[in-house]
């Protein structure tokens, strides 16, 4: 209680100035929506999402500066609603593309049922926060640092003085569209240089390769070099140690070796051997990896709700009537009938897959586990969060309800989906939400009008990462490569949580390459590292921790360059120019996604084509052999430059925001 009396937000409780704005709500809600789409793409394509609230706030001060002068409270407003669109989409292409790898799954996604688990999820996670907020951002204020809320307030306060640095989003978005637009568009280089041993060699099907996309560079900046380590050490492991052992292993075998039945490993390549073994070890892995994390967080999580309920508890003996501005919170009555209306209408929902169980124990799991992803975050930040943890805890105990009650068919596996989707969504927003209202808290916002900008930015984020997952799913593929999309977006943790459900409940798992996936992570575990961020990349391709391992080395090189003690902030050139980096390289990989819809007349052998492919090949055509012979290359030439590129935005003298 003395916390609260001593401190002191930036605008006090008696400044009543503008905030709730409708031209706050407009802008917010169109970042929603671009860092929403930008954020399914990016979780498709390597199975994590960066948070989005600073270079919002950054973007927020910048135009508000070109439209007129605008409140710290409305710039603060525009980033709470904008930042709903990335904790949203990180909880949906975690979870709900596996209905595409469930059976009977298929018949569920589809623009209507994703809509309806995202907003479901979403708004849950808004409303079970509010009860919680005076728990965790009030009364520990002195104690849990919620680091993006904090580095967030400090943007909008360093912004109320100008500066230039809001340039670096913009020119890290530029950069990205132009590079993808002549590698993707024009086909001026490969995008996935590769180079791989042969069969005959002392490391047999070995493959090195990198997808050289200007977001994945920007993702290994912001996670840094220590991470970006362990989870590129992951995938040398898999691609360097363990396709190697099992092509010479089965190169000596006469007979198909499980969960494999007909094609002998001696005819396999590397992807083959990857989607045919590797992956169930990765997925071993992960599963140990986050229920590790969410096990070191036992402490956590008993506080939280010993805390939470003491909180609720008070509240209902609080006898006062007048409130301040900054304490003002949505009644606990709407909470409680927004939350019942939410589950009624989850359970009979036609076209859904859940009954009366599954919405039960989506209220059971959600309030534990946004309770749990709440206080977490203020402790560690939302990057850390350990969501994957989470769902797959839920999944597994979802899973285990329906065995011992007999429910083991293919029909149950898309309702344990559900379960696991809207609990996983609840959970990631309700992450974002205390990141956020923790930033509010600093500057002296209405919690109540931030509560309305979540659910705001949850409603209208949610009509985006809808279309362009079925976008997406449509023009490029999701999940394995195939003939038809063979550059898919892999999807892995979608895969990883259809591999969990399907084998739990129809016990057809290969459990001797999850239990060799979860003996790694143990390992890992043993030698002092946090096994999650190996076992990720142990069952991502190469291919794609490569280039963010190349990111996290650029930011150690800046860090010495600029001989810092400490890792560059959020609010750094380099950090902001990597949040344009992979808002520019995400946007502009939906674009060519519609493209890729969009006919352009049939190709020699008389099959229909699309514009990128038309482009394609009258690029093909001009270049000739030159393409074939120097696209690797060249394409391992244009990362360094911009790798380079990203180095001295890093090491430029920091400005402030505007």
């Amino acid at each position: 209680m003395e916390e609260e009396k001593q401190f002191k937000p930036f605008i006090s409780a008696s400044d009543f100035i503008p905030e709730f704005t409708l031209r706050a709500i407009i802008l917010g809600a169109i970042f929603g929506i671009i860092f929403g789409a930008a954020s399914v793409y990016l979780g498709l394509k390597v199975g994590l999402t960066v948070s989005a609230s600073i270079p919002i706030a950054v973007l927020a001060i910048s135009i508000f500066k070109k439209l007129g002068k605008a409140t710290i409270l409305e710039s603060n407003i525009v980033q709470t609603i904008g930042s709903a669109g990335e904790s949203v989409a990180s909880g949906v292409v975690f979870t709900v593309p596996a209905l595409l790898f469930l059976a009977g799954g298929k018949e569920y996604f589809h623009y209507l049922q994703i809509f309806v688990l995202a907003l479901a999820g979403g708004i849950l996670g808004v409303l079970f926060m509010v009860p919680l907020r005076r728990s965790l951002i009030v009364k520990e204020h002195g104690n849990l640092p919620y680091p993006e809320g904090t580095a967030c307030a400090d943007v909008l306060v360093v912004g109320e003085k100008g500066g230039k640095l809001a340039q670096k989003v913009y020119y890290g978005i530029v950069l990205a569209f132009l590079y993808k637009i002549f590698m993707s568009i024009f086909a001026l280089w490969k995008e996935y240089p590769t180079y791989a041993l042969g069969r005959n060699s002392s490391l047999p099907n070995a493959t090195i390769s990198a997808d050289v996309v200007p977001e994945l560079l920007g993702v290994g900046y912001i996670i840094g070099p220590r991470i970006a380590g362990v989870m590129v050490a992951g995938g040398v492991l898999s691609w360097f140690v363990l396709i190697p052992l099992f092509t010479m292993l089965g190169n000596g075998l006469a007979a198909a070796f499980p969960p494999e039945t007909t094609q002998l490993i001696s005819t396999m390549s590397a992807q083959d051997i990857w989607g045919h073994y590797i992956r169930y070890i990765g997925a071993g892995a992960v599963t140990f990896g986050g229920l590790m994390t969410l096990i070191k967080t036992l402490p956590t999580i008993i506080s939280a709700f010993k805390d939470s309920f003491k909180d609720l508890k008070e509240s209902r003996m609080d006898k006062t009537v007048e409130k301040k501005r900054t304490e003002k919170d949505m009644p606990l009555i709407y909470v409680l009938l927004g939350s019942l209306v939410l589950v009624v209408f989850i359970a009979v929902l036609p076209n859904v897959p859940t009954n009366l169980l599954s919405a039960i124990m989506i209220v059971v799991f959600g309030f534990f586990f946004v309770t749990v992803s709440s206080r977490i975050v203020g402790l560690i930040g939302s990057s850390s969060n350990p969501i994957s943890g989470m769902t797959i805890a839920t999944l597994m105990a979802t899973c285990l309800i329906f065995v011992g009650i007999g429910w083991t068919g293919d029909a149950y596996q898309p309702i344990a989906l559900v379960v696991a989707s809207i609990v996983c969504i609840a959970s990631a927003n309700a992450g974002a939400t205390s990141q956020d209202l923790k930033t509010g808290y600093l500057v002296g916002a209405t919690p109540l009008k931030q509560q309305l900008g979540f659910i705001i930015g949850v409603v209208v984020s949610t009509l985006a990462v809808g279309f362009t997952l079925t976008l997406l799913e449509h023009n490029i593929g999701v999940g394995p490569a195939t003939p038809e999309h063979p550059n898919s977006l892999p999807a892995p943790q979608a895969i990883l949580m259809a591999t969990v459900i399907k084998g739990l409940l129809s016990h057809n798992l290969p459990w001797g390459l999850v239990l060799t996936g979860m003996g790694i992570s143990l390992v890992v575990e043993l030698c002092g590292v946090s096994s999650l961020a190996f076992a990720v990349g142990a069952y991502l391709p190469l291919y794609t921790t490569t280039p963010i391992f190349i990111g996290g080395v650029v930011k150690w090189i800046a860090d010495r360059k600029n001989k810092s003690k400490e890792a560059e902030s959020d609010i750094g050139p380099g950090a902001l120019f990597s949040s344009g980096l992979i808002a520019g390289g995400a946007i502009t990989g939906i674009i060519i996604a519609v493209l890729l819809g969009i006919g352009a007349g049939t190709g020699p052998d008389g099959k229909p084509i699309s514009v990128i492919d038309w482009l394609n090949n009258r690029t093909g055509n001009a270049l000739g052999n030159w393409y074939t012979s120097m696209g690797d290359i060249l394409g391992l030439v244009f990362f360094m430059i911009l790798s380079y590129t990203l180095y001295k935005f890093a090491t430029s003298k920091k400005e402030q925001i505007g």
